[in-house]
């Protein structure tokens, strides 16, 4: 199929969008839906998931059509005429690529050769953004344009109402409300078979000291609740999905899905944030609220894969905590003047691109490459 839709007839105004992000932050949903209001001159496809082996040839023909091709993940095109832009979908913070201490040598120099090849356009938002991609995948330096991203646009416009989400997901109302969303990073990958044990059994934080029930109660007297946004491998494997507590809900990407949002398009209800190696955290910086950062396995990342700065407590603005008992003690007081500042310092230095118009700028960036 991809070697037959070569022969397809390339269409100016055709883009195509190679979605491989789901709807936790992604860069290609996001774009899709604003060249969607604000573009209708252009033919645009969005096709997920990707990678896929299963892709219909309708989905082959768009593809082989399409002048612009954009790419979360690996870049891709099919024949020389087209443009690949390469959004990716976020600042990294473990090590990747050659910089990985669990990659092989094969794989990361085929990879190398995959961004040669096709990517044209790779959207940037910052200097230190573009030594950290091209530290782990030798990025040639002439390939980026500091564009921003277009998911950072949904940050500050929630698609509903805190007051809606809250009653979405907790089924509550609650004047006093603060909402605060858990987002951990892939931990499958430490292959510890205890730390997928303590998940699989309902302890999401995986804390050697974590009790649901005392949790919850901490939450409610303080009249903040806990969305609990696992990565979709962890979520599949969690005996309690359906939460029985009143004040921590799980989200999922059905959720998502059902109601074409992003997860983006609802951060910007939430106070603040819990994670733990995840890159959210420099894009959560724009909304400059609280972040609290989970190191119970820490040395373990730091060992199994590796991360591209540190010390750990340098480089995370916010409260870092090792145990649920550490937690509930912050609870109180999540930010305070140094944090405040420190979040500030490390935007400066992420995003060098200002406004909230990232979406009109990639566009610009795509379409005047000619």
């Amino acid at each position: 199929m991809k070697f037959l839709c070569q022969f397809t007839a390339v269409e100016d105004n055709r883009i195509v969008i190679l979605n491989g992000a789901g709807r936790s932050g992604s860069n290609g949903y996001v774009f899709y839906k604003y060249l969607q209001v604000n573009h209708p001159e252009f033919n645009v496809s969005l096709i997920e998931p990707w990678p896929s082996s299963h892709l219909k040839w309708e989905s082959w023909q768009k593809i082989g059509s399409a002048r612009y091709v954009i790419t979360t993940h690996q870049p891709f095109k099919v024949k020389k005429g087209q443009i690949n832009l390469q959004f990716w979908h976020g600042v990294p913070l473990k090590r990747m690529g050659i910089m990985a201490n669990n990659t092989r040598y094969r794989d990361n120099k085929r990879n190398e050769k995959l961004w040669h090849k096709n990517a044209d356009i790779v959207a940037s938002n910052s200097d230190l953004y573009e030594s950290l991609m091209s530290a782990c995948i030798a990025i040639e330096g002439k390939k980026y344009r500091k564009m921003g991203f277009p998911r950072l646009d949904a940050l500050n416009n929630p698609v509903i109402s805190k007051e809606e989400l809250l009653k979405d997901l907790f089924d509550t109302e609650d004047s006093q409300a603060q909402i605060g969303i858990y987002m951990p990073t892939f931990r499958y990958e430490l292959e510890d078979k205890s730390v997928m044990e303590k998940i699989k059994s309902g302890n999401f934080f995986a804390f050697n000291d974590f009790n649901g029930e005392e949790l919850n109660a901490a939450l409610k007297a303080r009249h903040q609740y806990l969305i609990v946004k696992l990565h979709p491998y962890e979520m599949r494997m969690f005996e309690n999905f359906d939460s029985h507590y009143s004040n921590i809900a799980f989200l999922n990407n059905d959720y998502l899905f059902d109601h074409n949002y992003d997860l983006y398009e609802l951060l910007g209800d939430t106070d603040f944030l819990m994670t733990d190696f995840s890159s959210i955290y420099f894009d959560y910086l724009h909304l400059n609220k609280p972040i609290i950062f989970i190191t119970n396995y820490l040395k373990q990342y730091e060992k199994v894969r590796g991360l591209l700065m540190g010390p750990y407590e340098e480089i995370t603005p916010g409260i870092c905590i090792n145990s649920q008992e550490e937690l509930l003690g912050n609870l109180d007081e999540l930010d305070n003047r140094q944090i405040h500042n420190r979040r500030l310092y490390w935007l400066d230095l992420t995003n060098q691109v200002k406004g909230n118009n990232y979406c009109e700028q990639a566009f610009n960036a795509m379409t005047q490459n000619n």
